[in-house]
């Protein structure tokens, strides 16, 4: 139970991973919402811990062995490992041995990838998978949100050598391995991604056989193999649908989901007899379900909840953006609202890194918000995953400003076909959402009565040189290149503050311990937004800095409902709800 190891709350879980017999789990726990993970490792039977206590495993990816007497897991390094300031970068491989006396802390861990023949830049992110028989190691190393290299090692041979599979091509690849056999989805000629098979001793590029084929919906995420099916989750039309395959490739059924909405996790192993789901929508709560063979579903359990979902409808709205590109957006509201041009609206969108933005449950939203009388409108922007690669990479680098026009046509549409108005359309994004947020208040401050901006990027031309910033480059660009500058200066929000300008109600949230995304891009920006907009005491530029948080993973219950108040306060107060 994490809620007992502070007093406070402010102690989080990260990750976990049991071993395959469900004998122990390894997990890692941070203070703050730092998420510098230690990895601790639990006898799940008696719940005693074992003496393991590994520093420095942010965002761990970890695999057992199939006997439990060890894992292969990823960390960064130890300081002094490295030169100064180079500790948040350089994640690597490492194998760990149980039961291996004064190793505890895992300094002495052998460094397993990268190897000699094989080296990799500092900022590259390495995963580990292991094939159901602990025979074969696949390391991914994800060169931003792009490009995927992918390396395979033979633990039973001599040599002990990782083979490169990949070429350099600047593609996605995800791997699963049964029975030697290595079952690869990525995009390669395929932006809405495919899956291929290839033997393990044989990896030449001419030896992958193509057994499902590109569709027109978009494969989320790697194809799972469960029970000896594959399992694929499908995006259409930013929305899941579920698959199941024979080993072979050949199509065995089509899972019926509930409603409109998301699937958020799908699990099971290889010789399950089973599968389970994790299922939400805007009107439906986190749901689990066990999936069968032949396609059918049986709830399994669900998080409780108040609201009735036949109470609300759910719309897919298209408009045409700025370059007449169509973009799809969710529509959330009670049943029976009409159109009078002033209903408040809560509009949000991300659109970066390969997110997709579907169907997703906030109470808030719906007992607050939708219960006033107002609409919540979610934007399927590019830069996202919703309808393949291309849609990515157009929303990306040097088209970043593609990502900003969407939203900003979405709030345009809104108004023109008379669902609300400027002064009762407020906006709301975190994180990349919230250099979106940035970019819009300094491109359109006319359009919105209120923003909500949280742990967000401002400065684009410094964003780069702070906390882990460095892995976002190739999402971003960064200033250092002269052609990059220009383009990141032709949007960077902190650089197009104009004096003398009414600016929307502006609330900038961030936290003392985000060690993603500075606290000193939502500090700075108000601080300037404070000094030359013209806005009076009706329609603020707040800040707020929260003490013992980070970038919002982890929150206790009571941080959460005062993040809520604030929020909510403010919305309310902006938008003009009487309650």
């Amino acid at each position: 139970d994490v809620n007992a190891l502070s007093a406070d709350g402010t102690i989080s879980l990260d990750w976990w991973y049991p071993s395959d017999d469900g004998k122990y789990v390894a997990y890692g726990t941070s203070a703050n919402g730092s998420e510098l993970s230690t990895l601790q490792v639990m006898d799940v039977e008696t719940g005693a811990l074992l003496p393991e206590k590994i520093e420095r495993t942010r965002a761990a990816s970890l695999v057992w062995l199939p006997d439990n007497s060890g894992f292969y897991y990823t960390r960064y390094p130890f300081p002094g490992d490295v030169a100064p300031g180079e500790e948040a970068y350089n994640r690597r491989v490492f194998f760990h041995q149980l039961h291996q006396g004064g190793n505890f802390a895992g300094r002495h861990d052998p460094l397993v990838f990268p190897d000699a023949d094989n080296s990799i830049d500092p900022q590259h992110w390495p995963d580990v998978v292991l094939s159901n028989d602990g025979r074969w190691l696949l390391v991914e190393v994800s060169q931003g949100w792009t490009r995927t290299e992918l390396y395979l090692k033979d633990l039973s041979a001599a040599s002990g050598k990782f083979q490169r599979i990949t070429d350099g091509k600047n593609f996605l690849y995800y791997g699963r391995i049964l029975d030697g056999q290595l079952y690869l989805t990525s995009n390669e000629d395929a932006p809405r991604f495919h899956v291929l098979k290839t033997p393990c001793f044989a990896l030449d590029r001419a030896n992958w056989q193509e057994i499902i084929p590109e569709s027109d919906a978009v494969i989320e995420g790697r194809a799972n193999i469960i029970g000896k099916k594959i399992f694929v989750h499908y995006f259409r039309n930013a929305s899941s649908q579920l698959k199941i395959f024979e080993l072979d490739g050949k199509p065995l059924t089509d899972v019926a989901l509930p409603a409109l909405g998301s699937i958020f996790d799908l699990g099971g192993k290889w010789n399950s007899e089973s599968a389970f789901l994790g299922f939400i929508s805007y009107a439906i709560p986190p749901t689990v379900y066990e999936v069968q063979f032949d396609g059918s579903l049986r709830e399994w359990t669900r998080v409780n909840t108040e609201i009735d979902p036949s109470r609300y409808q759910v719309e897919q709205l298209w408009f045409n953006s700025k370059d007449g590109t169509r973009v799809p957006m969710f529509m959330v509201s009670k049943k029976g609202l009409a159109r009078n041009g002033e209903i408040p609206t809560l509009l949000s969108g991300y659109g970066g890194f390969n997110v997709g933005r579907t169907p997703f449950f906030n109470r808030n939203v719906m007992l607050l918000l939708l219960e006033a009388g107002g609409i919540y409108v979610d934007v399927q922007l590019r830069g996202g995953n919703e309808f393949g690669e291309d849609w990515h990479r157009n929303g990306m680098l040097e088209k970043k400003q593609n990502v900003f026009d969407d939203f900003i046509a979405a709030a345009e549409y809104l108004i023109a076909e008379k669902y609300t108005n400027a002064g009762r359309l407020a906006i709301q994004g975190g994180s990349n959402g919230g250099l979106l947020m940035g970019a819009v208040l300094t491109q359109r401050p006319d359009l919105f009565r209120a923003v909500i901006c949280q742990v967000p990027l401002l400065d684009m031309l410094r964003y780069q040189n702070f906390q882990i910033a460095k892995l976002w480059i190739p999402e971003y660009g960064s200033s250092d290149d002269p052609k990059q500058f220009e383009y990141l200066y032709a949007y960077s929000p902190y650089h197009h503050v104009k004096a003398g300008t009414l600016y929307p109600a502006t609330l900038f949230m961030t936290a003392e311990s985000d060690t993603r995304v500075d606290p000193m891009h939502a500090i700075k920006m108000a601080a300037l937004l404070q000094a030359q907009a013209v806005n009076g005491p009706d329609r603020p530029i707040l800040l707020r800095v929260d003490s013992k948080a980070g970038h919002g993973v982890g929150k206790p219950i009571s941080k959460l409902v005062e993040d809520a108040m604030d929020v909510w306060g403010f919305l309310f107060w902006q938008l003009g709800i009487k309650i």
